[in-house]
């Protein structure tokens, strides 16, 4: 008898670099909610939540408005 197949959905990353906390804020600000950025980079919901209330990464949502907007 085969054995069943266990999906693995442990998150693999713990921090984002400064580039990846960018592309986060791009994500919120066209509309993804923080549970699908966090599904995208494999990562805890609390990482990117710390990214967004700008814990870590502390200038990465004015680098992200100012893509944007170009």
């Amino acid at each position: 008898m085969a054995k069943p197949v266990l999906q693995d959905n442990t998150p693999r990353k713990t921090k984002f670099t400064f580039e990846e906390a960018v592309d986060v804020w791009l994500r919120r600000l066209n509309g993804q909610f923080q549970h699908e950025i966090a599904a995208a980079y494999v990562i805890n919901v609390r990482a990117v939540n710390q990214v967004l209330k700008e814990v870590t990464h502390i200038g990465s949502k004015e680098v992200a408005a100012s893509r944007r907007s170009a």
